[in-house]
């Protein structure tokens, strides 16, 4: 569990409510199905108007599990486990592959390519077609996540400038002016709050995701292949080690 994102959605609601609270703790005032049904149904009519429906209903999961997962395994594990994979490779043959227990599911299926003997362009070309299919799945999830975000505070406004017609249409009847006043501007607030504190963080939660999970793959289709053409464990995790940042090769350095 990616535990940024779940202390960044909770923090979120907690200064909200913490607000509330400090304004006397009334929250039937801060809720109206209007606003709900013009933020959520108009945000949803347009991000289907933007993009296919199945595209919609496969983003939307995506992206929120995304946001909230992690990889099993970090880069800098992923090069030391891939040159401990070329050790066992080197010593006792590619069909000592079969017996490795691989947690990374990805490495695994390499590792699997290797031992049944596949050559190296098929699998390069295998692995980068699959993380190029995922990425582009990770892409549509942000997107729509990005597009929710766009369209929420739009139809917050809609929504106000709904209210404020309904407003002006009974300036004969004072008493009706503040609750509809209210009402709209709840619209707003809506719109603001779903925008800027989920659809928008989620996104780009989901961008970074992309990148990370783009340069992990790319670490073990390079990892793989230099196994599968039978280099030293040591030149294989040389050439891995471009993909790290300076703070992961120098905790390496130290270890080793």
């Amino acid at each position: 569990m990616d535990i940024a994102t779940i202390l960044g959605l909770v923090g979120a609601v907690v200064t909200i409510v913490t607000l509330i609270m400090i304004d006397g703790g009334n929250f039937a005032q801060y809720f109206d199905k209007h606003a709900v049904i013009i933020i959520f149904g108009g945000a949803f009519a347009a991000t289907l108007t933007r993009y296919p429906l199945p595209v919609v209903l496969h983003g939307i999961p995506m992206g929120f599990r995304c946001a909230l997962g992690m990889r099993r395994i970090s880069h800098r594990d992923l090069v030391e486990e891939i040159a401990k994979i070329a050790d066992v490779a080197r010593k006792q043959g590619p069909n000592a592959l079969e017996k490795l227990d691989v947690a990374d599911p990805t490495l695994a299926q390499g590792v699997r390519y290797i031992a049944d003997g596949y050559d190296a362009d098929f699998i390069r070309t295998a692995m980068e077609t699959e993380k190029d299919n995922i990425y582009i799945q990770l892409d549509e999830a942000q997107k729509i996540y990005r597009s929710i975000g766009d369209c929420a505070p739009a139809f917050g406004m809609i929504g106000t400038l709904l209210g404020m017609v309904n407003m002006f249409a009974n300036m004969t009847d004072p008493s009706k002016l503040g609750p509809i006043m209210a009402m709209a501007l709840i619209a707003t607030l809506y719109g603001a709050v779903v925008a800027n504190m989920v659809c928008m963080p989620i996104a780009d939660k989901c961008h970074v995701k992309m990148i990370e999970e783009d340069i992990a793959r790319s670490i073990i289709i390079d990892g793989v292949v230099q196994i599968r053409n039978q280099k030293s464990p040591q030149i294989v995790k040389e050439m891995l080690l471009a993909y790290l940042t300076d703070h992961d090769r120098n905790e390496l350095a130290e270890a080793a």
